[in-house]
């Protein structure tokens, strides 16, 4: 497959380091390694697919023109509404082109959140009572000195979309009612620190920050029958699945332990993916379209929020 990078900051240095054997070209007004400044300067017969990693802002024309001439796109997480272009837009776009429109979430192929999912799957836990959730990293300063990246949405667009995007994996449940407990601004303009949760039969609470100056993930699902829980990223690892089996009435549980000492394996088993579901024309927009509608939900109850 034949792809074109557009947008060479991080996240475009990441993925041609993975995908560098099937990259005809770079797109960056800005960048010297860039062979076009702009995505209508490349010629449509050199390129089958594009790997879209510009800001937020100018993602939804790019990948516009990219569908409506029959180009598949992998573009980096969150994709929102824009002023001109809607998700349900390129949702319709993406199956008259009959074309792929996917959205990164690297972290659906950590081995461990696989192994999470499993055993979810598998029901052996019974009943589901409590889902506890940590995502912190030091990116504070960083995003304070990017020229579009503190925005209304904060830490909520750039963490919460993968704390959502992960329950949809896990549970395959978009019946979730979401509410804030507590927002920050410690070193933003925009929230740099969250706690939120649903409430009902199955609880959650998240926490999100940008001001965890140790990189930072761990995910506890208290059940019925035991529980399971991931300390760690493989990037940030060791990263760690644990499971219990309860021991009634009370006890110590019957532990195992699995641990994961390896480099980040996500960008090109998500890069695999892609390629893969090229071929089937698959596309993800339907849960961008309904983590859009949850992340909307925490930024304005965020406002109404005290810190």
């Amino acid at each position: 497959m034949k792809i074109i990078i557009v947008g060479y900051g991080v996240q475009g240095h990441k993925r041609e380091k993975i995908a560098s054997k099937d990259c005809v070209a770079i797109v960056d007004p800005f960048h010297k390694k860039a062979k076009f400044k702009s995505i209508y300067d490349v010629p449509l017969n050199i390129f089958e697919s594009a790997l879209v990693c510009t800001p937020d802002s100018q993602k939804n024309e790019i990948i516009s023109y990219l569908l409506r001439n029959k180009k598949n796109v992998l573009v980096e997480k969150p994709l929102l509404d824009s002023k001109k272009i809607k998700l349900h837009q390129l949702e319709k776009l993406a199956k008259q082109m009959n074309v792929t429109c996917y959205t990164g979430y690297n972290h659906r192929f950590e081995p461990h959140f696989i192994n999470f999912k499993k055993f979810i799957d598998s029901k052996k836990l019974g009943k589901h009572y409590f889902l506890r959730i940590f995502y912190g990293n030091g990116t504070a300063r960083l995003v304070k000195e990017s020229a579009w990246r503190d925005q209304e949405g904060g830490v909520v667009n750039d963490l919460a979309s993968h704390i959502l995007d992960t329950y949809l994996f896990w549970f395959k449940d978009k019946n979730l009612q979401l509410r804030v407990y507590q927002k920050s601004k410690f070193e933003n303009d925009s929230p740099d620190h969250m706690l939120f949760g649903s409430q009902g039969s199955f609880k959650i609470s998240a926490e999100i920050s940008m001001i965890s100056w140790r990189n930072h993930f761990f995910a506890d699902l208290f059940s019925e029958k035991g529980s399971i829980h991931i300390n760690s990223l493989c990037k940030w690892g060791p990263s760690t699945f644990t499971s219990r089996k309860r021991k009634l009435p009370s006890g110590i549980p019957i532990e195992k332990k699995k641990k994961i000492e390896q480099d980040d394996p996500t960008w090109s088993l998500e890069y695999k993916y892609f390629k893969k579901i090229c071929k089937k024309k698959i596309s993800n927009i339907d849960n961008d379209i309904w983590i859009q509608s949850k992340l909307k939900k925490l930024i304005k109850t965020s406002k109404k929020t005290l810190s």
